[in-house]
């Protein structure tokens, strides 16, 4: 089940615009290869293990044949979708920059695809398969976490980027009076298999730990989106 963890006692510095907390930090020593979305957003994707995953979360705003994502800002109006969306955190486009935007599960099962040609979301065995190669959810999300504090707040417990993953901490948009929560704390990241009829599988990093989790939301959270290589 999908589990909230609130967290306090973040520095002052999460009070500043996305914009001046710095670039993202990537492994120096990781050879990064590069794929462009359908908006022409460039993004850096690793190897681990067998699989090449992207390095950053996604943020196209428009399908593979170049439809329109629709943007959603009212959440009672997110809430009641049954059908493809993305929202920026905040409703504030800046945020995409770094932390790329959110999309409800629809817009993940979606005929006409999220990804880019040549690369899908991954399925749970995929992810996985990711976990697995890392030696289990142990600890694996310190070696996908991005290192330091501007994106990753409070601790960023265990953070290594050894892999190069680059783990960025995009939050999350609920359906309820939650609304949007906990961007540099928690990623969040869908997978492309369903639990059931309301729900579907993800994976979560929280800056207080060093593991990964997977859970199962409802499919009209918002959550990030990482694609892996078609093989």
């Amino acid at each position: 089940f999908f589990i909230l963890i609130l967290l306090a006692g973040c520095k002052e510095k999460d009070d500043l615009p996305i914009d001046l907390l710095g670039p993202i930090t990537f492994n120096p020593s990781i050879t990064y290869g590069s794929m462009t979305d359908q908006d022409g957003n460039i993004y850096k994707t690793v190897t681990i293990g067998t699989q090449i995953w992207m390095a950053e979360n996604l943020k196209t705003t428009k399908y593979r044949n170049g439809d329109p994502i629709p943007n959603v800002t009212d959440n009672i109006q997110w809430g009641n979708l049954t059908t493809g969306a993305y929202c920026n955190y905040d409703n504030d486009a800046t945020n995409a920059n770094i932390y790329g935007r959110l999309y409800n599960w629809y817009a993940v099962n979606e005929s006409r695809s999220i990804a880019p040609a040549g690369w899908h979301v991954p399925t749970n065995t995929e992810w996985t398969t990711l976990t697995t190669f890392l030696g289990g959810q142990i600890g694996t999300g310190g070696k996908l976490k991005e290192t330091g504090t501007n994106h990753w707040r409070n601790s960023n417990t265990g953070a290594t980027n050894e892999t190069g993953f680059t783990a960025l901490p995009g939050g999350s948009r609920f359906y309820n009076f939650y609304s949007f929560a906990y961007i540099g704390l928690i990623g969040y990241w869908w997978s492309a298999t369903e639990t059931d009829p309301t729900s579907a599988w993800s994976r979560d990093i929280n800056t207080n730990y060093a593991d990964i989790e997977g859970s199962f939301p409802p499919k009209q959270f918002g959550l990030s989106i990482r694609c892996v290589k078609d093989n």
